[in-house]
């Protein structure tokens, strides 16, 4: 009796070690898929931030078209106009044009490291072209 005891106690310990192991073998299976899935979706997510930065590219042109007519209707209305503050008013729209152009070389000189990067930057840019484009619409020629 103490022999089939012994023997049946042995059978069932072993026999219950067999599946932790196959489970820590399932374990790591499962673990590894997760990081293959990871490394697809950065590509992905690349992908995604170049096309946000050319989508904002597009749209950023045709504000700097606008700020640009802007800029000369006010150069042209300065030299029409019969203001003893004519040099100031030059000098103002000087500091528009060149807040203009700054933003069109912080456009391009846009690098995407990632889509939370450019959130930000997206987010900060728009800013300052709203910001712009308000200055250029609210200027008053001195009189």
């Amino acid at each position: 009796m103490a022999i089939v005891a012994f023997v049946a106690g042995t059978a069932s310990s072993s026999f219950g070690q067999i599946p932790e192991k196959k489970s820590e073998e399932t374990g790591k299976n499962l673990s590894e898929p997760k990081k293959e899935v990871v490394v697809q979706h950065e590509p992905i997510a690349q992908k995604d931030s170049v096309s946000d930065y050319q989508k904002l590219t597009n749209e950023s042109s045709v504000k700097f078209t606008e700020n640009e007519k802007s800029i000369v209707d006010l150069r042209a209305s300065i030299i029409k106009s019969n203001t003893y503050a004519k040099d100031a008013d030059q000098k103002r729209v000087d500091v528009l044009e060149q807040k203009n152009n700054d933003l069109k070389k912080e456009l391009t000189g846009c690098k995407i490291e990632g889509k939370t990067e450019f959130a930000t930057f997206k987010s900060e840019f728009n800013s300052n072209m709203d910001l712009l484009t308000k200055e250029l619409k609210d200027f008053k020629i001195t009189i």
